[in-house]
């Protein structure tokens, strides 16, 4: 990941207004089930970058439609969710045409969004995450049903913001939600339900942003209690062991590395009943609406979201300026 120095001068600058205005393309839309959150997070970066003093396109890309990519700019930043946008597709696309754009290079995308693949990579690198079982063909849904003790999670493999995930409490409910889940999304994942705290952490270039206590109506942050929900609580004074509060700070980073992230990320946690945590996912292109986690702990260190994207975008630069490869996984 990029230097922190970069952020901390941009920080220190008290009007937040670059010296140097970029050409910045903002990417959004996309065709996935998480297009209309990769729109409203397209154009809260946009406004923020115009703020920071910047030359801003923003652009509705699509595999079909890759025009934008023609756009002459500095710098690209994809605020694309989920299927293409997210999984290392439109990244490996402009990194064959030698674009510089914020955020991980396509492999991390790729290993973050597949979810059995990077819980595998967290397990071998000591890092704590829930037991999991992934389904597809009928033998995985038997073996499932006879091996699972409720509640469990029941998630698409490749879907985000919280879209298609239900939480199973009996039996013989099982079966037929990892059924209709596979005939509506593909693959899922089944995930020992975990009763404590939901916490989340973001990343800014190799550093843990203070952390979140995600507190929504319901059982779990789902689509609703992310992007409509008014009443959704999110708490900085979390009533967490100061070590802990370090502890997963410290492998909230850790992930990160392992799976190569770059400039910005956001690392999911959830405790269980006795206070332990599990890593549940890092999220590669996190939300930039006004409800996104990463904005709200960005801004709780001093980067309001004009000095955030215009640190975005000045990382990227500083990247291709001293040549930094595009991946850097680290085992």
């Amino acid at each position: 990941m990029a230097d922190i120095n970069v952020i901390e001068r941009v920080s220190d600058n008290p009007t937040g207004i670059s010296d140097s205005p970029l050409r910045t393309v903002v990417l959004s839309g996309g065709p996935g089930s998480e297009r209309a959150v990769s729109l409203a997070s397209g154009k809260a970066v946009a406004d923020a970058l115009r703020q920071a003093g910047h030359q801003v396109r923003l652009a509705d890309i699509r595999p079909d439609d890759l025009g934008a990519l023609d756009t002459p700019a500095d710098v690209f930043f994809p605020a694309l969710h989920g299927k293409f946008g997210e999984d290392g597709q439109l990244q490996q696309i402009m990194d064959s045409r030698g674009l510089v754009y914020c955020g991980s290079g396509a492999q991390a995308c790729r290993l973050s969004a597949d979810k059995q693949i990077s819980k595998k990579l967290f397990t071998e690198n000591d890092l704590p995450t829930a037991a999991f079982d992934v389904a597809q063909r009928p033998e995985d849904i038997a073996r499932a049903t006879a091996c699972w003790s409720m509640p469990v999670v029941v998630k698409p493999l490749d879907e985000g913001s919280s879209i298609g995930i239900t939480i199973v409490e009996r039996a013989d409910q099982l079966a037929g939600t990892i059924q209709r889940t596979i005939e509506q999304f593909g693959p899922v994942m089944v995930e020992q339900y975990l009763s404590g705290k939901e916490l989340t952490v973001g990343i800014l270039a190799d550093r843990a942003l203070p952390i979140i206590q995600i507190k929504p109506d319901g059982p779990f942050y789902d689509y609703n209690a992310k992007y409509v929900s008014e009443t959704t609580q999110y708490l900085f004074d979390i009533d967490i062991d100061h070590d802990l509060y370090e502890r997963i700070q410290a492998m909230s980073v850790r992930a990160a590395q392992v799976l190569g992230m770059r400039d910005f990320c956001r690392v999911d946690w959830r405790l269980d009943a006795r206070g332990e945590p599990y890593l549940l996912e890092i999220n590669a292109l996190p939300g930039f609406t006004e409800h996104s986690l990463l904005p709200k702990a960005a801004a709780k260190v001093g980067l309001p979201m004009p000095r955030l994207c215009d640190a975005l975008v000045r990382l990227a630069m500083a990247r291709c300026e001293s040549g930094v490869a595009t991946d850097r996984r680290r085992g």
